[in-house]
């Protein structure tokens, strides 16, 4: 198993479909926003032509309207490697990598009806309030200002009796039967402030106004993780007149290059597989690289299965 991981806009997606290519592989996204239909252009996800290229598993099969989860996306990327001889999993979700090698918690169902009065009270009396009636050990590990995830946990408390925290501490099953390897990329800085920025006009050049036009024309919850991928809430901000075009830009290349010093934090933090089984790619890497023969060779060499 393949892994190709880093932070959003480190040229993952590029180098998974060229390893893709020279290996006859499958690449199964683990980008939490990817999964969407509704937003291509804005969550980066492959193209129509790069999916022709390579096989391309778990991109844009979920409806914005109903919500993603690490639990969720797991048994479908189980699902997914039944079938695929060489699994190249790719995208910056560290938490869905995690989940697939070491396991997720088995958090019982809480049901429609404990669903429905979670985002009733959440639309009542608001994330702060609804956190005050948390269990105490599932609320130490919230934000008051996180809508989704307290909504979730209390939908857990309210179905279960149990607390979140609680089932999240019940023993959880690893992956057997692979042994992956991972591709870790880690671009300068500065060079990676520059992919964003090139990738916010490419968007905007290939019709991401449109794209975050008809999202909210289908009037969602507010609280759904797609209105918050990054882009969208500053596109949005554009198209009621609040902000100019260029402002938009400004706020969405900061807002993820945050989100890439967090991301990369976490990576470095993460002990996901066996130190001999990771290489950190440190090379600049901007979306659409041409990689060279002997770069390509040189990565091979490595993942190549031994023993």
């Amino acid at each position: 198993m393949i892994i190709v991981a880093g932070p959003t806009a480190s040229g993952k997606s590029a180098l998974a479909l060229a390893l893709a290519r020279r290996l006859g592989g499958t690449v199964i996204n683990t980008d939490a926003m990817q999964c969407y239909r509704e937003l291509r252009i804005v969550t980066a996800r492959p193209s129509v032509a790069d999916e022709g290229a390579a096989p391309h598993l778990l991109y844009g099969v979920r409806a914005a309207a109903e919500a993603a989860n690490a639990a969720w996306w797991r048994a479908a990327a189980l699902d997914a490697l039944q079938d695929v001889a060489v699994p190249i999993l790719c995208g910056g979700t560290g938490l869905y990598l995690r989940t697939l090698l070491h396991g997720i918690a088995d958090v019982p169902d809480p049901g429609q009806a404990a669903r429905a009065e979670a985002r009733s009270l959440l639309a009542e009396i608001g994330p702060a309030a609804l956190h005050a009636r948390l269990d105490r050990e599932t609320a130490a590990r919230l934000r008051p200002t996180d809508s989704q995830r307290i909504a979730r946990a209390y939908e857990v408390l309210a179905g279960t009796g149990r607390g979140l925290a609680f089932w999240q501490a019940q023993p959880a099953a690893p992956l057997t039967g692979w042994r992956p390897k991972m591709l870790l990329l880690d671009p300068p800085r500065t060079a990676l402030r520059d992919a964003i920025a090139h990738r916010f006009d490419a968007m905007l050049e290939a019709g991401a106004l449109d794209e975050v036009q008809a999202l909210l024309a289908l009037d969602l919850p507010p609280d759904l993780p797609l209105l918050r991928a990054h882009g969208v809430p500053e596109l949005a901000s554009h198209l009621r007149g609040e902000i100019d075009l260029p402002e938009a830009g400004r706020r969405t290349v900061l807002a993820t290059h945050q989100y890439t010093k967090r991301q990369a934090t976490w990576f470095r933090h993460q002990i996901l597989v066996e130190g001999s089984d990771m290489q950190t790619i440190h090379a600049e890497m901007p979306i659409n690289t041409q990689f060279s023969e002997s770069f390509l060779s040189n990565l091979i060499n490595f993942l190549s299965p031994v023993g």
